[in-house]
């Protein structure tokens, strides 16, 4: 009896399957055979090719033409990202390091020169020496009476710099300046830098021979252009650092745009729909295939 069931089953089994598919006979034995070769795992497979992982070289260049490196690290060319990061790194840090010694070398001129020069001297020795000394000099017929309003005060401390500049502005010659008001910056570099101040330094004597365009200058005067020079030497180290930051800005975004391109060309993205039939029934798989080419 038991044979018997079993018998009747795997027939009935095989007529339900001759309805849910044509290629049956009602063979019993055509049927079972077919029934059997369809359990078999069959295999298939459409291949699509992708490129999901691609990269944006536009976007890699935009990245480190703000932060120099960041391109390159969404390119996964790691160590490259580094070596722009450090050399941004060590340039902002001499930037700011030779900038401040700058600044702080600034203020030692300037305390320097508020000391040892004076508007007030390099004044009085110019309208004390107009006629009897310039004027010959330079080949003028100044009066010194014309600039009776050179000084606020009769001790002569305190000057007019307007009428001072218009006495310089007269003379010409070797006076080819106008000092500007003390604590701006050309005030500063001029008094280090042309020999029409020579005589405003502490250690010019109004009691030496009348200075002429040429002299040796004095030691306070070469001692401050020298401390001056220190400073902007500074400075030209801190341009020079900004420089660098730039153009690594600009490198980085080249490189990273080329690296991305690269990174690209050796790619291979690809999906597979994977199809297996186990008997009646057909059952599809995904597959993501990435390849990256050395």
């Amino acid at each position: 009896m038991k044979r018997l069931a079993v018998l009747i089953l795997f027939v009935t089994s095989i007529l339900s399957a001759q309805i849910e598919n044509n290629n049956l006979t009602g063979s019993l034995f055509i049927d079972s055979k077919i029934s059997f070769d369809n359990t078999i795992i069959k295999l298939d497979s459409t291949k699509t090719e992708m490129m999901p992982g691609r990269k944006s070289p536009l976007l890699a260049a935009g990245l480190s033409l703000l932060i120099p490196g960041a391109g390159e690290f969404y390119s996964e060319s790691y160590i490259k990202s580094a070596i722009f990061i450090a050399a941004e790194v060590a340039a902002i840090t001499v930037g700011l390091i030779y900038d401040n010694k700058g600044d702080d070398q600034t203020v030692v001129f300037q305390n320097y020169a508020n000391s040892h020069w004076d508007v007030a001297k390099y004044a009085r020795w110019t309208i004390d020496n107009l006629e009897a000394h310039l004027n010959q000099e330079i080949g003028n017929d100044l009066n010194a009476s014309d600039y009776a309003n050179l000084f606020y005060d009769a001790e002569r401390t305190k000057v007019n710099l307007a009428v001072l500049n218009q006495l310089e502005n007269d003379i010409g010659g070797w006076y080819s300046h106008r000092i500007p008001q003390k604590g701006d910056q050309q005030y500063y570099e001029m008094i280090g830098k042309y020999p029409q101040f020579n005589v405003g330094w502490d250690d010019y004597s109004d009691g030496d021979r009348p200075f002429v365009y040429g002299d040796p200058l004095t030691e306070n005067f070469k001692y401050y252009s020298n401390e001056r020079g220190k400073a902007n030497d500074f400075y030209n180290v801190a341009k020079t650092a900004v420089i660098i930051v730039v153009v690594n800005h600009v490198l980085s975004a080249v490189d990273a745009a080329w690296t991305t391109s690269s990174y690209n060309k050796n790619l291979n993205i690809s999906a597979d729909v994977k199809k297996i039939n186990l008997g009646y029934r057909t059952y599809y798989y995904p597959q993501l295939n990435l390849q990256y080419h050395f």
